[in-house]
């Protein structure tokens, strides 16, 4: 079998992905819970077991009613986004956050609460909406795969 230049390239660029898919998941299975484990004992120790549970407790509800409460605040700017004859691209990457931010509250630990809290509030989300937009922009305003030429058309 015969591979073309093209072909070559998308398979050495598949290695790169696997790689890199393998590293997240050794990151998030491996490091995030040997970091929470090593804080929540650093916690014990300085103010105590059951001081630290309450703590992650009311860490986790306050969290759940602030998610609730940022999802339909974002819920209801898709909506005016959607009646305005617009596509609500910031709000649907505010949408993801504010269900990212929820889920890392609702898992135990202080490293995950904290970035939780970071997706919640509007002010610290705006650099990883910035960021996430700048990666994956043209999709969110025009839908995946859209192609334009070299004066803006869309490539039919």
């Amino acid at each position: 079998m015969f591979l073309t230049r093209g072909d070559r390239r998308l398979l050495s660029t598949s290695g790169d992905y696997s790689n890199s898919v393998f590293f997240l998941i050794l990151v998030v299975f491996l490091v995030v819970p040997l970091a929470e484990l090593y804080v929540f004992t650093q916690v014990v120790g300085s103010i105590g077991f059951f001081e630290t549970v309450a703590i992650m407790i009311l860490v986790s509800v306050t969290g759940a009613w602030l998610a609730r409460h940022e999802g339909f605040v974002v819920l209801a700017r898709i909506r005016s986004a959607l009646s305005e004859g617009r596509m609500p691209g910031d709000e649907m990457i505010d949408g993801a956050l504010v269900l990212v931010g929820g889920l890392l509250l609702l898992t135990p630990g202080f490293l995950t609460d904290a970035a939780g809290i970071l997706f919640l509030f509007p002010l610290t989300r705006l650099p990883v909406r910035v960021l996430l937009r700048r990666r994956f922009g043209q999709n969110l305003e025009h839908g995946p795969g859209t192609s334009f030429d070299e004066n803006g058309a869309m490539d039919i």
